[in-house]
């Protein structure tokens, strides 16, 4: 049992970055804008959001330590994410004025900057955050300030107050959150209604008074925020070092939604699937029986990827893709 609850445990850490990411990138291809740049917008959310916390954006503070011992653990990382958060918006405005403004092709603005991104961050990490004499172009993540360390009473519940209210960081309730409003917003909001129809008829949505632009400009944005959050949010969590990575979650998020067919309750079921593959890839110690396989440590880090490519192959028939996605808008065509 014990194994297992710490399987679930981590399987729930690795899922809610995914999932976000993932929602993220539904909010804009729903208004007919595809932002496979997700990964370039976590990176530079990530490190942003790092280099907040580690004061290197607060004159006279000079470490994590120091900054939190100033106005505590969660605050830091709740203002921490709120700048990751600025950044992914400001990122992924440059690939709504590229796509919707400009008319530029959605793939390669995107690609653009995914390729700037990381280059972009380890410049700025050795030139202006370390220094070059630093010898290092990793930013230190102090994981253990920013944990909670139990919720009061919640915390007392049989397993489910273990799991969910105790050492947990804030980005795990920031992301269920996100799950529920996602849902509402897409589903139960006029403008959730007035998104979708921008994704499937932008025409018809215009003749019916829509502004498709303004639509679209704010579907790429969230889509940006929720991206720049929660490559804070893993990086917080998974890492002890940011090297301008986020190890392909991006684009996994990507496969995720396309997975659950654009749908928010069927990219959580996916996000969780995937995020089941990854913990069992890292870490098979939590099943002794198929540790004593003695499967080669490869082929079980390859899983997920593996497993990837065949799901969205076999589903690939049956997706309800956005039909305008990836459609430039001309208002003055039919």
């Amino acid at each position: 049992m014990a194994s297992f609850y710490d399987y679930f445990s981590l399987v729930l850490f690795f899922a809610i970055p995914l999932i976000m990411t993932a929602l993220g990138a539904l909010f804009s291809e729903r208004s007919g804008v595809v932002n496979i740049a997700m990964e370039g917008i976590m990176i530079v959310g990530a490190f942003v959001g790092i280099l907040f916390i580690n004061g290197k954006l607060i004159p006279g503070i000079d470490s994590a330590v120091e900054f939190t011992e100033a106005i505590g653990g969660v605050p830091v990382y709740l203002l921490g994410m709120i700048i990751a958060i600025i950044a992914g918006i400001l990122v992924s405005y440059l690939h709504a004025l590229a796509s919707i403004k400009m008319n530029a092709d959605q793939i390669i603005s995107a690609t653009a900057i995914n390729t700037l991104t990381p280059a972009l961050a380890l410049f700025l990490t050795m030139s202006l955050a370390l220094g070059e004499s630093a010898g290092t172009d990793k930013l230190p993540v102090a994981r253990s300030l920013y944990l909670i360390d139990e919720v009061p009473l919640l915390s007392k519940i049989p397993f489910f107050g273990e799991l969910f209210f105790q050492n947990v960081y804030p980005g795990f309730y920031v992301g269920i959150i996100a799950i529920i409003l996602t849902y509402i917003v897409i589903y139960k909001t006029k403008f959730g209604l007035r998104l979708r129809a921008c994704g499937e008829n932008p025409h018809a949505a215009d003749a019916a008074g829509i502004n498709i632009y303004k639509i679209r400009y704010l579907g790429v944005l969230i889509s940006g925020a929720m991206a720049g959050a929660s490559g804070f949010i893993f990086v917080i969590g998974f890492t002890i070092e940011f090297n301008a990575s986020v190890v392909g979650y991006g684009f996994l998020a990507i496969a995720v939604m396309i997975f659950g067919n654009w749908q928010p309750l069927k990219i959580v079921g996916a996000a969780f699937l995937f995020a089941g593959l990854l913990t069992l890839s890292d870490g098979i110690s939590f099943f002794p029986a198929l540790d004593n396989l003695d499967i080669p440590e490869g082929i079980i880090s390859m899983l997920p990827y593996l497993i990837t490519i065949v799901v969205l192959v076999l589903t690939s028939k049956n997706s309800r893709a956005p039909k305008a996605a990836g459609q430039i808008f001309d208002k003055g065509e039919r």
